[in-house]
């Protein structure tokens, strides 16, 4: 790592040692923030855009011979079957059904459901046939569900939780910005956010050599001719991962330093507790690795200062 005078003025560390003492001290317990949750806005917008069907289809709760009221909605409103994947909580809309396995012979079915005014009877057929054997027609029948519309807001609810773990990256990336914003409009320096070697090359006229053609970074700044790319994650739990992730950048440093172009890697999260050896080897070898902490205590802007 490079030692600046700043480690010592301000976050008291004299030696690679210390300072990676200090960072494994001070590294942060969560950035869990309130929109980490749900995405409200996506899931209402998602609710939005198929409302009318879902309170058309809501005539069905509780039909006796809903097998033929389901066909009856489908033969009058066809884009109705786009919502049956949605009912079972999928994103999809083709799917390969096995159909039977007796005697080890393999039958199988496709289904596709698409946005479609008009349906033709084989196709309301083999939707209704799904929206039975898929056990959504009976669930509505029994009056399990009350309201298909309160039904599908949960559904999107619970879809919209998988995107948790890229929220977390989000909000590392949204803190880092909030804190390097400030640092880049009272030194003259340029920023950009997601930026690929296409994007620098366009914007600031400057020619970027990358590893591999998927490479963008989190945030790139320029002065001058000067480049500094910056990465930043965040890893509330263990793994086998976060070791080959610091693996990762200490290569990825090696090859922005042959065109002498500055890296800053900022990492925070409790996972690095379970695999300090190798957060501690690629501490050593790149000039400089951050946590938030390091960041709020001026490290950053020191750096820049520095390199740019």
């Amino acid at each position: 790592m490079k030692l600046l005078k700043d480690y010592s003025s301000n976050i008291g560390c004299n030696s690679a040692e210390t300072a990676f003492e200090y960072f494994v001290k001070t590294i942060n317990r969560s950035i869990t923030y309130w929109d980490y949750f749900v995405n409200w806005e996506k899931v209402f917008g998602n609710i939005q855009a198929i409302e009318m069907d879902l309170n058309t289809l809501n005539y069905l709760v509780g039909k006796d011979n809903i097998e033929e009221e389901f066909k009856v909605l489908l033969k009058r409103h066809g884009t109705i079957a786009r919502l049956i994947p949605i009912l079972l909580a999928s994103r999809e809309n083709n799917f390969t059904i096995l159909d039977s396995y007796i005697g080890g012979n393999f039958v199988y079915e496709d289904f596709y459901f698409e946005n479609k005014e008009q349906l033709s009877d084989i196709e309301i057929d083999k939707a209704c046939r799904f929206a039975k054997n898929a056990g959504i027609l009976e669930i509505f029948q029994a009056k399990k569900v009350k309201s298909i519309p309160d039904y599908v807001l949960g559904v999107e609810v619970g879809l919209d939780s998988n995107g948790r773990k890229n929220r977390g990256g989000s909000t590392m990336e949204r803190i880092v910005e909030e804190l390097l914003k400030p640092i880049c409009e009272r030194n003259g320096i340029s920023y950009m956010v997601q930026a690929d070697a296409a994007r620098i090359r366009a914007e600031w006229g400057l020619n970027l050599r990358v590893d591999k053609s998927s490479r963008r970074f989190d945030f790139a700044l320029r002065k001058s001719s000067k480049l500094c790319l910056i990465e930043t994650n965040y890893y509330g739990g263990g793994g086998s991962k976060l070791k080959a992730t610091a693996g990762e950048y200490k290569s990825l440093y090696d090859f922005l330093s042959e065109d002498g172009h500055a890296f800053v890697w900022i990492t925070d999260g409790k996972g690095w507790a379970t695999t300090l050896r190798p957060l501690e080897e690629t501490f050593r070898h790149i000039n400089y690795t951050l946590n938030l902490d390091m960041l709020s205590k001026g490290l950053l802007e020191a750096i820049l200062n520095n390199e740019l």
